[in-house]
């Protein structure tokens, strides 16, 4: 049977739907599963810091790419981390023109912190899970991310 056919559609939009209001829940979970403090990085700082910090410098123009961002909601972000110290502006290593966004010591020291804080959080979540099942998730949820960035033609880096 052809995986275009109605009857597989219904079952994948089904399937979505489940997997959509999981991901909405998941998303409130990870926030909730490590201490909150005063010093905790926002969302959208933690996910340009770990981009900047996978990748190495990069442009407003790479960042948009990378997100799928507007431009004016990427320098609003940018700006307030540069206020913060966790970013810094460097003229581009190759030579061009541009100038790149590089993550600074502390932006880096905040990050592993906050990296830290979650990854504490989620393994108390995961303690009594078999190592194989963990394993499982984790390939699951890489496999789910690379499609997914297969489709956006946004990859992340990995390791």
């Amino acid at each position: 049977m052809d995986a275009h056919t109605p009857r597989n559609r219904r079952r994948d939009v089904r399937a979505a739907g489940g997997i959509e209001r999981e991901l909405l829940i998941l998303t409130r979970h990870v926030d909730m599963t490590s201490p909150r403090g005063t010093d905790r990085l926002e969302r959208s700082a933690r996910v340009i810091l770990s981009r900047l910090d996978a990748q190495g410098p990069m442009s407003v123009t790479e960042l948009v790419d990378a997100f799928g961002l507007a431009a004016s909601t990427l320098n609003r972000q940018t700006s307030a981390l540069l206020r913060s110290g966790l970013v810094e502006r460097i003229l581009d290593p190759a030579g061009t023109i541009a100038r790149k966004f590089r993550i600074t010591d502390e932006g880096a020291r905040r990050l592993a912190d906050e990296r830290a804080l979650v990854t504490e959080g989620l393994a108390a979540v995961v303690a009594d899970w078999p190592a194989a099942r963990i394993e499982r998730f984790v390939d699951d949820l890489r496999q789910f991310n690379v499609d997914i960035e297969r489709l956006t033609g946004r990859p992340w880096p990995r390791p």
